[in-house]
């Protein structure tokens, strides 16, 4: 393979071939290199008139040894289907990548169990401590998270593992050297230093564009037991992740949210569809068999100094609440809720989340 690989490479990187002609091509010719070399009629043959002409200009000015001594030149490494540490999971999918172009050290990572967390872009104060929970808990469990390195629930997910001590993956719509978005470059590289690693199928160089984001949706639901959803809009590419992953034979995890919130809708309809309903970490762990009950996750339970205090912990234990939600549950004066709140939230018992909504601290 080694005489083959800027070959290998430099094919997977050529325009119009993804991994199902990739796969194709080999089969006819046996070796990548072989396959550079092929004469224009057996091209045409195999891959059309079109994409063939496309190779072919593509093969006339691209010298492959070149190729792979620029990508390795930027730190890149790389992984091909060949190699014996190929991601086991991502291998069985339908169409797995060729090449996987890596940031940082992805070998290590992939011996622990991996779950995909995902989500929308605008994330709700909601969505972040649901997030921010489920992900530690995750990570107490000995999970690699991966996701896409997006604005909102993606790249908090990356942010959480990191603070947490844990290993996450991200993989990207474009080429490892080209982060979108580019605000994220230093959570890349933050990731890449000893946290996991930044992955794609895509060429260096390469922008992300639009039609990536669904192959490289496949790539991150492959990599998993399975995927969570913790906040996404109707219309998210969160919903066409958890959809990849139902046809990879991979479980689905949706949190339920406010029925107000348009950031619920995408949840809500994966749990109409047959997705798990979660509220902890252990609807994950009991579902993936991950690990037995007496080894579930658990937290230190917060206990309040007084009966209005229990009242109010026992109301927001298991979501968090508005305060007028919390008044009229309780039974105790609006004032009287909010002075409380105020002064559990000194003690660290409780925490704000904004616009009048209140989480216990976790």
């Amino acid at each position: 393979m080694k005489s083959d690989l800027p070959y290998f490479v430099a094919l997977a990187a050529a325009p119009g071939i993804g991994p199902t002609k990739f796969k194709i091509l080999l089969k006819f010719a046996k070796t990548a290199k072989e396959v550079w070399i092929e004469n224009e009629r057996n091209l045409k043959k195999i891959l059309g008139e079109k994409t063939a002409t496309n190779f072919i200009k593509y093969r006339a000015k691209t010298d492959p040894k070149e190729y792979l001594d620029r990508i390795l030149s930027k730190n890149i490494s790389l992984m091909t289907i060949e190699d014996k540490n190929y991601p086991k999971l991502l291998k069985e999918i339908h169409d797995p990548p060729p090449v996987l172009y890596v940031r940082g050290e992805l070998t290590s990572v992939l011996f622990r169990k991996s779950i995909a967390v995902v989500g929308t872009r605008k994330m709700t104060n909601y969505g972040r401590e649901v997030t921010e929970v489920l992900v530690r808990d995750l990570v107490v469990a000995g999970f690699t998270v991966v996701s896409g390195l997006a604005y909102g629930v993606d790249s908090f997910a990356h942010r959480v593992t990191i603070g947490n001590n844990g290993k996450t993956i991200a993989v990207l719509g474009g080429g490892v050297d080209k982060v979108y978005p580019s605000e994220n470059e230093a959570l890349a590289k933050e990731i890449e230093r000893g946290n996991g690693a930044v992955i794609s199928e895509f060429p260096i160089g390469m922008d992300s564009m639009p039609g990536n984001f669904p192959a490289r949706n496949r790539i991150i639901s492959g990599l998993s037991l399975g995927v969570l959803v913790t906040e996404a809009g109707g219309a998210s590419g969160s919903l066409i992740t958890a959809g990849l992953a139902g046809e990879q034979g991979r479980e689905v995890f949706a949190v339920p949210g406010p029925i107000h919130s348009q950031f619920s809708h995408g949840p809500s309809a994966l749990i109409k569809q047959g997705a798990k309903l979660v509220t902890n970490v252990n609807d994950i762990l009991e579902e993936l068999k991950v690990l037995s009950v007496t080894h579930q996750v658990s937290r230190e339970e917060v206990k309040g100094d007084s009966k209005e205090e229990q009242k109010i912990i026992d109301l927001i234990k298991d979501r968090p609440a508005h305060i007028d939600e919390i008044a009229r549950e309780s039974k105790l004066p609006a004032a009287k809720v909010g002075s409380l709140l105020s002064m559990m939230e000194i003690k660290g018992m409780v925490r704000s989340l904004g616009t009048g909504i209140y989480s216990l601290s976790r």
